[in-house]
Formats: structure tokens, sequence, C-alpha cells
């Protein structure tokens, strides 16, 4: 299947053509006059057209009302809850927790925002395209692994996380990505015959699929050979080559970069499993925040149409945002996952069970002060990206910010909606 001739990403997209509408896009660009005069920043984008400041209030006059928070709100409407940045003060109210639904129950306590139910059209066809993908372009599993596969649910997964994506084209690039980190998760590290011994060499060659080897001419076929060795190597270069087709070449070294970032994660958890280590709490956390999903935010602007230009990416303020929004989204994980990790072979290192090795908390307790980390780890995260959005109030960052949050909501709603992979622990 050739790869979609998908057109090069945008710095911004026009009005038109976007689901925010130019409403959204307007106001952003207007009200950077306001913020610059409420807070003394110029606009950060050296997209942002320059505007003159207006005249100061004077000394003790009323603070002028700048519309951040409603910037900041994104759009209204059907189907739009999940591409608003705001913050709340506090999390919307659980359901009755000995309510379960065919789409799974949330964890108690656990701070979340709710999201609208991913396209069926465009779940059905990102699920139909994508294990056409995983058959018959890169022989990605056996036939006695489909019932997994399709349990995974990646559609839905994927059309949750970025609702802003202009096509299933688009939809696709982070897809293929996705299941191809799986199956490097599940063949090198864990479920699949994974084993930390060996890891990194395994990990540096299938890296070698995103990041490619430049030799001599005598070596070179060698290793392009590798690339189809294993399910992996062939699922990591396929997607790969789709991914840099549509990107910019700035996005695709950023993926590139993330993605060593997960691996660097994968070797610590590997090293501490072969030496039986339990970290402190602090140093599982660290782990986490390179073994964690930070490569399915980070490419938000691709898989939307557009491009987030490298400079405000590399933002510390920006970094800061995708690590915490990584870590939040990954301590999710952790507790959606518990109960299937504890049914596993072997003991598997997640945030309640660190933290009940080192606080002297029973399980029960450990898990729900783990309830409290990613809480605070999300109000890190809304608070840090409110106060970017105020400093640099460019459109292609307010968008990219919108994005990264959107990521966070779905992909808590897979979590709590697959009910195939998980059950919560009786807690409560």
């Amino acid at each position: 299947m050739p790869a979609p001739e998908l057109p090069p990403p945008q710095p911004s997209r026009p009005a038109a053509d976007s689901p925010f509408g130019a409403h959204v896009l307007a106001s952003a660009a207007a009200r950077a006059r306001d913020i610059r005069t409420a807070t003394g920043c110029p606009p950060c984008s050296p997209t942002t057209p320059t505007i003159s400041a207006p005249v100061p209030a004077p000394l003790g006059a009323p603070a002028p009302d700048t519309g951040l928070e409603r910037i900041l709100r994104g759009p209204s409407g059907l189907g739009t809850a999940d591409l608003r940045l705001v913050l709340r003060e506090e999390p919307p109210a659980s359901p009755d927790p000995s309510a379960g639904t065919a789409q799974g129950r949330p964890v108690p306590g656990l701070y979340h925002h709710p999201v609208p139910e991913p396209d069926p059209v465009r779940v059905e066809e990102v699920g139909r395209r994508i294990k056409s993908w995983a058959l018959d372009e890169v022989n990605l599993y056996p036939e006695d692994w489909e019932e997994e596969f399709d349990g995974f649910s990646v559609g839905s997964y994927m059309v949750g996380c970025h609702p802003d994506a202009p096509s299933v084209d688009h939809l696709m690039l982070a897809t293929r990505l996705m299941v191809a980190e799986n199956a490097v998760d599940d063949c090198y590290c864990e479920d699949h015959g994974g084993s930390p011994v060996g890891l990194g060499g395994r990990l540096l060659l299938a890296h070698t699929a995103l990041d490619p080897l430049h030799t001599t001419e005598e070596y070179q076929p060698r290793w392009a050979k590798s690339l189809h060795a294993d399910a992996p190597r062939r699922a990591y270069r396929s997607a790969m080559e789709y991914f840099v087709r549509a990107a910019s070449p700035s996005q695709a070294d950023r993926l590139r970069h993330d993605m060593a970032r997960l691996h660097m994660g994968y070797l610590a958890e590997a090293a501490w499993a072969q030496l039986e280590h339990v970290p402190e709490v602090w140093e599982y956390l660290a782990m986490r925040q390179f073994n964690n999903f930070r490569p399915c935010p980070t490419i938000t602007d691709t898989v939307g149409g557009y491009e987030l230009p490298a400079d405000l990416h590399a933002r510390a303020a920006m970094q800061k945002v995708i690590a915490l929004a990584g870590n939040a989204t990954t301590i999710v994980n952790d507790l959606y996952s518990y109960t299937k990790e504890l049914d596993a072979p072997g003991r598997h290192l997640n945030l309640p069970v660190v933290i009940a090795e080192h606080e002297g908390l029973s399980d029960r307790e450990a898990y729900l002060k783990s309830v409290e980390v990613h809480n605070d780890l999300m109000h890190a995260f809304e608070n840090e990206a409110a106060a970017l959005a105020a400093e640099c109030p460019a459109p292609d960052v307010l968008r990219f910010l919108r994005g990264v949050a959107a990521w966070v909501d779905g992909n808590h709603y897979w979590h709590r909606s697959n009910t195939y992979r998980y059950s919560l622990p009786d807690f409560w």
C-alpha cells in the first residue's frame, strides 16, 4: 500500500479549514495585544504579527479584560469539549464506583475531563486500515495474537486522542507509530518473549529504523536487510517512513529525540529488573518521565496537519508542559493496568507497588496515594499550560496546547473504556 500523499504541514491551518472556527484563531491573535498590556510580555512567536502596544491604563485603574480564559477555553459546541484548555478548581464528580458500564468506570477520585465518544466512522476506518497494515505490510503478529490486537482498540484510542486530525490519513500517522511502539514493548521488553537481558542491543538496532544508519557501501545493505528481521523493526521502519513523508524535517527529528528518551526509560527499568532493585519513589517517577507516552502528544501538530515551529516547541516552558502531560498520562496507565500487572508473571514495577514498598503503606493506601500523585501532575500540567498560553498567545501555540490537552483526555478515555484490557482493584 503506497504512503498517503499528505500535504506538508503548515505553520497554521487557514481558519476556513479549522475545526476550531475562525473566531477562535482570530481572537487569539487579537488578544495578544491585550495580554501584552496586562503582562508586559510581547507575543513570543516569530510568526505573530507585530502589534503596537496600546496606551497603558492609568495606575490604579482596573486591569483590562484580557479574554485569556476565553482563548484557553477554545471552541464551543457539539464534540468540542476535549479541545478546551481551561483550569478547573474541582474534578468532575465521579460516578458511583459500584456502577460499572459497558465503557468501564473511572478510577474514583481521579482528576480527569470527560470527552465525547470518538467518531465511530473514523474509529472503524482506522481499525480496518491498521489491521491491514499490521497483517499485509509488516507481518506484525501471528494468528493467535489477533484477539489481543483487536482488544487493544487502537482505532478508538487514536481517534479519541486526536479530535482535530483533518483526515483518516493523518490519524494513521499516529496509529502506526502507536502500534509499532507497543510491538517493541511487548516483543523486546514484556509480554511476548521480552526480557531485560540483551535489551540494549535490540533497542539500538530497532532505533536505527527511526534514525537511519549512515555507513559504508559494504555494510549498508546488511543494515537495510536487518530492518526486516523481526516484527518490531519492520513496524518501526514502515511507521517512520509514512511519518517522514507527511512531517517536516523538524517534526521528524523531534520524534526521533523523544523515541530515544523512551528507549532510555526502557533500559533503566530493565536494569532494575536484572538487579531485582525496587527504586525509590522519586527514582521511579524519574524513569517514568522517559518511559512514558511523551512521543504521542509531541506529534499532535503533525497529526493535526500543521506545524508548531521548532523554536516554540523547544522552549523550556513548552517542554515542561509536554513532560507533565506524558507523566500524568503514564500514571493513568499505572492505575488502570494495576490488576493486569499483578496477575502477570514476575514483579511489575508501577507507582502503587513502589509507594507500598518504600513508604510502608498497604496496597490500597499506596494505590490511593498514587491517585493523588496523578492529580498533582494533572494540576501542574494545566497550570503550566495556562501560564505558557498567557505568556505566548500565538495561535499555533494555543492550538498545540489544546492538542496536547485533548491527547491527555483521550488517553484517559481509552484506559477507562478498554474493559478488554483493564479492570480496577476492589479498593472502594
